[in-house]
Order: structure tokens, then C-alpha cells, then sequence
């Protein structure tokens, strides 16, 4: 693991655990819940496959609840549409991946209709169109079996079987790329205005 990772992933780690706290003392904070779910879908690009996914779902959970308290909250909105997006690249099942595609669609276009002016979710909302065509490739080329270790018995060498995972890794995080950036800046800024000191009393 390169030290940028492991900067992010201490990063990261430390506004789960700082969200968590809040959630304590808070649980009705949509900002806060917003902000964790993106935390957790930030850290989910870090795990396993099957681990990625299952800390994807907490963070469509994190979303969700954050949503029940404020329904017109964009940034949540477009955030459960990157976990849903992300969640259905990691699942090899056409159909079943299908069916995320059209919840991330969903989501986009209603962060959209809140914040029109918003370019990222308009971009956001362009691109998930595309997905599936991109998540039909992806898995033609047999990046699910690479991902999850599935993949026949292999009579090539060990190092073209390495360089077949490191192909696949790359392109693992390519796909979360585009999505984890701007969740990560988006759960940055939250975390950072969450930080400030209160003004003093005047």
C-alpha cells in the first residue's frame, strides 16, 4: 500500500470513528449521517470485494437514515447514488446489477431536480446512463472472476496471473475513481466545517 492510501485511509478512519461520536450524541444529524455514509463508501474501496461490499450497504443504510430526516438533502441524494453505482459494479449479475444502476439514476436525477445549478450531479446523472454499458465490459472481460478470486484453474504462469490481478486492481479503482473522488471531497469539506471551532460570543 502506498503512504497517500494509508494518509487517506487514517484520514478517512478517523471521521468514521469522529462520526460515530456525533451519531451518539445525535442520531437525527442529516449532515452528520450524510457525512458518514460517505466516509464508509470512501473506505469501501480499500477492502475485498466481499468486504467492500457489505461496508457499501452500511453506507446506502447511513444515506438512507440520513435522507428520512431531511428528504431534500442533495449531497445525500447524489452520495446514495455513488454508493448504488459503486455497489453495482462489484456484483457480476447482470440484472441484479441493473437494478442499482436505476436506484444511482434515481438518486442523481432527484439531487439534480434539488440543486439544479449543480454541474457534478448534472455530470453524475450524464454518466450514469453509461454504466451499465461500462459494468457489461467490464465483467465480459472477466474482472468479476479476477476480483474475487473466482476464476478457473489457470495453466499460465504465476507472473501473468499477477500481472491479471494488477490489471484488474487498477482497473478496480479506476471505476471507484470517478466516484470515491468526489464522495471524498464532499465527506472532506463536511468533516472539515464539522471541525470548526464556534464563533466567539460578540
Amino acid at each position: 500500500m502506498e503512504q497517500g492510501d494509508f494518509d487517506r485511509i487514517l484520514f478517512f478512519e478517523q471521521a468514521r470513528k469522529a462520526a460515530e461520536a456525533t451519531y451518539a450524541k445525535n442520531p437525527l444529524d442529516a449532515d452528520n449521517l450524510a457525512r458518514w455514509g460517505g466516509v464508509l463508501l470512501e473506505l469501501s474501496q480499500f477492502q475485498s470485494v466481499p468486504d467492500s461490499k457489505k461496508m457499501i450497504q452500511d453506507a446506502i443504510s447511513k444515506l438512507e437514515e440520513a435522507l428520512l430526516v431531511n428528504p431534500m438533502k442533495h449531497d445525500a441524494l447524489w452520495c446514495l447514488g455513488n454508493a448504488h453505482t459503486s455497489y453495482a459494479f462489484l456484483t457480476p449479475d447482470q440484472d441484479e446489477a441493473k437494478v442499482y444502476f436505476d436506484k444511482a439514476a434515481f438518486n442523481y436525477q432527484q439531487a439534480v431536480d434539488e440543486d439544479p445549478g449543480n454541474d457534478l450531479y448534472r455530470k453524475s446523472l450524464e454518466v450514469a446512463a453509461k454504466a451499465p454499458e461500462l459494468h457489461m465490459e467490464i465483467h465480459k472481460h472477466g474482472f468479476a472472476q479476477q476480483t474475487m478470486g473466482t476464476g478457473g484453474p489457470s495453466t499460465s504462469s504465476g507472473s501473468k496471473t499477477s500481472s491479471k490481478k494488477k490489471k484488474s486492481s487498477d482497473l478496480k479503482y479506476d471505476i471507484f475513481g470517478w466516484i470515491i473522488l468526489a464522495v471524498g471531497i464532499v465527506a472532506w469539506v463536511g468533516f472539515a466545517k464539522s471541525q470548526v471551532p464556534p464563533p466567539p460570543p460578540r
